[in-house]
This record gives C-alpha cells, sequence and structure tokens, in this order.
C-alpha cells in the first residue's frame, strides 16, 4: 500500500480533510482524480465505486479502504476485478454497517 494511500484512508475514516497527489477526502468522501470512488450515505455504509476507472492506483486506494474495516480488498486476475471472492464490474457496492455486502447495478459474469 503507497504512502499516499495510507494517509488518505487514515483521514478519511477520522473525518478530516486531506488532499495528497491526486487524492483527496473530506466529509466522509474519498476521491481520486477527481471522481467520487468512496463515501459513507446518510446510515453511514459505506459506498465503493471505481467511476469507470479500473487503474490499479484505483485499485490500490479502494483496497486501503477495504483493508481498513479488516476485508480482504480485491483481487484481479485476466483484467477482472473481483470484490469479496465474487466478480465486480466497479458499479457501486455497499458494505453495511454490518459487515454484509450489496452490489448494487452488478453484473456476474
Amino acid at each position: 500500500m503507497r504512502k499516499v494511500t495510507r494517509e488518505t484512508v487514515n483521514a478519511f475514516f477520522n473525518g478530516y480533510y486531506l488532499s495528497k497527489s491526486n487524492t483527496l477526502t473530506a466529509g466522509g468522501k474519498y476521491y481520486l482524480h477527481g471522481n467520487l470512488i468512496a463515501y459513507f450515505d446518510n446510515d453511514r455504509n459505506l459506498v465503493l465505486n471505481h467511476c469507470g476507472w479500473p487503474s490499479n492506483t484505483t485499485k490500490d486506494r479502494l483496497n486501503g479502504i477495504l483493508k481498513y474495516l479488516g476485508h480482504e480488498g480485491i483481487k484481479q486476475k485476466n483484467y477482472v476485478w473481483y470484490l469479496n471472492g465474487e466478480v465486480w464490474n466497479g458499479r457501486e457496492a455497499i458494505v453495511f454497517n454490518s459487515g454484509q455486502w450489496q452490489y448494487t447495478n452488478a453484473i456476474k459474469i
């Protein structure tokens, strides 16, 4: 995990503003290159999305968030991303406070 990821993930979960390189976190929102890749909804559930950019940097930032919560993280094989052991197209995935998952607009292959 990159240093910028560690620092911005820590800021994200502790609720303070931090802008480092191409990453910004403020008010429960986490941006990469101006794209909202993670945020807390009104019920404090975590919502993830790669915003159409399945890059190594996006994966690193999302994995930093997931690992902070104790989750396994995103895996990749043959350019396909796997989240929680299932194919994930990068559209919104919600991690509920209970630890359960829901994939919104997800396409299983």
